[in-house]
This record gives structure tokens, sequence and C-alpha cells, in this order.
């Protein structure tokens, strides 16, 4: 977490399902702190997102939560979040695998979208079949808030999901066996020009 934040990656998200809400509530502590640190590097600090766990994400003043297609319904947790949070900059995304889930979070309220899995990964597979290229621009295309593609994302992959619509990528692999976050970073920006 550290290299990342340090590289200036916009978010980090808190992916830690099996952890208490004592210890996930730590871990977005030393993450947000880990953000402001180095927030001097970039006009804003690292987002932390925390995943599924919007009592987390609130308690703690994270950047937003992002759920995924089973979780609460984005409405209730916009809800909550709107009673508590003072600050419209917190977000709220939603993990989709089809046209029809991003149609119903944007439409429900989602400040972006997760899409995919876009190519084949280990990870995802429990989703199906990678959704392509063309589903991936369909959706980009259905929807009026961002979509990030997920799902084996690659230096190599990534400016095709750019070229297809998408706003931004999402990934673990391309993070954590990366030599130079730095520098994958900034080949990742050149390729959004």
């Amino acid at each position: 977490m550290d290299a990342a934040a340090s590289a200036g990656v916009d978010w980090i998200q808190i992916r830690e399902k099996d952890l208490s809400g004592r210890d996930c509530g730590s871990l977005t502590r030393e993450a947000l702190q880990l953000a402001w640190k180095y927030s001097h590097h970039k006009p804003s600090p690292t987002r932390i997102i925390v995943n599924d766990r919007q009592d987390v994400a609130l308690s703690e003043r994270a950047g937003g939560v992002h759920l995924g297609e089973k979780s609460l319904p984005v409405k209730e947790v916009a809800q909550l979040a709107n009673s508590r949070v003072r600050d419209s900059d917190f977000l709220i995304g939603v993990s989709c695998h089809s046209l029809e889930a991003a149609r119903t979070a944007a439409s429900g309220g989602a400040d972006y979208l997760f899409f995919g899995p876009v190519f084949s990964t280990p990870l995802k597979a429990a989703f199906g079949a990678p959704q392509g290229l063309e589903r991936l621009a369909e959706v980009c295309r259905a929807v009026s808030v961002p979509v990030l593609a997920i799902g084996g994302i690659t230096l190599a992959n990534a400016f095709s999901c750019f070229s297809a619509g998408a706003s931004g990528i999402a990934a673990i692999r391309l993070f954590q066996d990366a030599a130079d976050i730095s520098a994958l970073i900034e080949s990742l920006r050149k390729s959004t020009l």
C-alpha cells in the first residue's frame, strides 16, 4: 500500500473481506494516513475506498465504499451516507458483470462502476467468461457514470480499455507485480492522453 500511495495511484481499495470491522477500520486508518503522507506529490491525495463495509468507510471518513452486485442497494447506501457525511465527495461504486446490472447500478445512484472481467483472469473466473472489449464499450455507452475496466488488465491491454470508453482501470496483479509502480502509473497516464 505504501508503494502505491507514494507512486500517486488515484484510488486504493481496501478489499479484505475476512477482516473484522475493527481490523478493517485499523487498516483503513493506516491507508488514509499513507495517502495523506504522500498527498504533496499530487493535487489530491490517493482516495481510499472500502470494499462492502459502509460502516468502516463512514466511521473512518474514507473516500467511499465499493459494493458488489449482491451488496445493499445503492439507494440505501446513499441515504445513509448522505445522512452521515456532509462532504458530497464520498463515492459509491458498484461491481457489475452484465449490461443490465450496470444500468441498474447507474440509475440507482452509483457514482462509478467496475465492469468485467474484461479479460481472462483467475481471480474473476467465478463471474464467468471474459466480457471482452465490445461488451465494455457497450456498457460505457449505456451509462452516464464513469466505468472502470477490471479483470485481466495488463499494461499491454489497458489502452484498449480506454479506447473502448473506460474512464480507468482496476487491477490487483498489475500493481502487485510491477517492479516500479511509479513508472507503471506514468505509462498508464500517458496511454489515456
